[in-house]
């Protein structure tokens, strides 16, 4: 007994670090691509202001991030522009990006960046992966206090769920809620946490890189203040399969 129970956990022990070094080596592939969205302003203090987070595609000229994270009106008489910060902590550069497509919707959009292209990632196909596959996101968390320095979570896809936000009342309810409603689709909820920062977030398989989804909110339990101190676990992702019909509704080639 003492003998099988020995095998089994040098077994446990080696899957478990077969696992993380698969994990790592995906890493290294998939963090040049990763990068911040944000506002600058030539005018501000500070100039730049990071307000979420973004992964390279395609030719390695577009960004994808959530609509809801370049959705804020830009002041025109400060000359502010939507800009995409490049690389990690002090060495991070500033690139002015502009809006090339949106879907309110799937609160997804993409920005088509100045400069050189970037590493772009490999979107996987448009079927829904299956619940319990093994999945990581990489972004900025809190990252208007951390810095640039991308973080990466992991977890499962812990169910395939209709995009309804849950509310204690029914005055809480707002247009976009009942349209979602009416007519809810499907996404990915997790097991792992989203931050302030992560929407926009590439989320892929671990094992090949390949995007599977976007992080895209995370459910709160009380004020958005205490997602911090009280995350609720409950993150949700936007399928890739709606990046692709938004790619293709705009002719961007991937």
């Amino acid at each position: 007994m003492n003998y099988l129970f020995k095998c089994l956990l040098l077994l446990s022990i080696f899957l478990f670090q077969t696992a993380s070094a698969e994990l790592a080596d995906t890493l290294e592939k998939v963090k040049p691509s990763i990068v911040g969205i944000g506002i600058y302003t030539p005018t501000g203090h500070p100039k730049n202001i990071l307000k979420g987070s973004g992964f390279v595609i395609a030719n390695g000229e577009y960004v994808v991030t959530n609509y809801h994270v370049v959705s804020q009106e830009l002041d025109e008489q400060l000359l502010q522009e939507v800009a995409v910060f490049v690389g990690t902590g002090k060495t991070a550069l500033m690139r002015k990006a502009s809006l090339v497509a949106e879907s309110k919707k799937y609160d997804l959009a993409i920005l088509k960046v100045s400069g050189l292209p970037l590493p772009p990632m490999t979107l996987a196909g448009s079927k829904y992966i299956r619940e319990g596959s093994d999945i990581a996101f990489t972004g900025f968390p809190i990252g208007a206090v951390l810095g640039l320095y991308p973080v990466t979570h992991r977890g499962i896809i812990a169910a395939i769920t209709p995009t309804i936000t849950p509310v204690n009342d029914i005055k809480q309810l707002s247009m976009r809620m009942l349209k979602q409603l009416r007519d809810p689709f499907m996404v990915y909820q997790l097991d792992a946490t989203a931050y302030p920062g992560n929407s926009g977030s590439a989320m892929y398989d671990k094992e090949t890189g390949e995007v599977v989804g976007i992080i895209n909110k995370v459910f709160i339990q009380e004020s958005k203040e205490a997602v911090i101190s009280k995350p609720s676990g409950i993150t949700y992702a936007i399928p890739v399969k709606y990046l692709h019909q938004l790619l293709k509704e705009n002719n961007i080639k991937i």
